[in-house]
């Protein structure tokens, strides 16, 4: 059974650091590539970072350039994100989505994690 397993989100003061983890486990499949999104009450899930395991590809969502660094560690199936001069608009509910599979067949979701940044 694969599971997404995340760590890291908490409460902190506006520029203030915090580091994401999402640890996968019990996949049979490669990994395409993992995504970390983010939502906001009352508003949409939103893409904020991702990275392909192969070429080490990266996406961010422009508010988090130069801000946010996500990495992996492909021997522990492990990604992270890396979130500094936190800012209060940052505050969401965070979750990681793992594509894998031969034609990106598989998607899995992890639970969220609370990210809080206080002014």
């Amino acid at each position: 059974q694969v599971q997404l397993v995340e760590s890291g989100g908490g409460l902190m003061q506006s520029g203030g650091s915090l580091r994401l983890s999402c640890a996968a486990s019990g996949l049979t499949f490669s990994i395409y590539a993992t995504e970390w999104y983010r939502q906001a009450p009352g508003k949409e899930r939103t893409l904020v970072a991702s990275i392909t395991w192969r070429g080490g590809n990266t996406y961010y969502l422009d508010s988090v350039k130069g801000r946010f660094t996500i990495s992996r560690d492909n021997a522990k199936n492990t990604v992270y994100l890396q979130m500094d001069s936190l800012k209060p608009e940052d505050t969401a509910i965070y979750s990681c989505k793992v594509v894998a599979g031969v034609r990106n067949e598989y998607v899995y979701w992890g639970q969220g994690t609370q990210v809080t940044v206080s002014s």
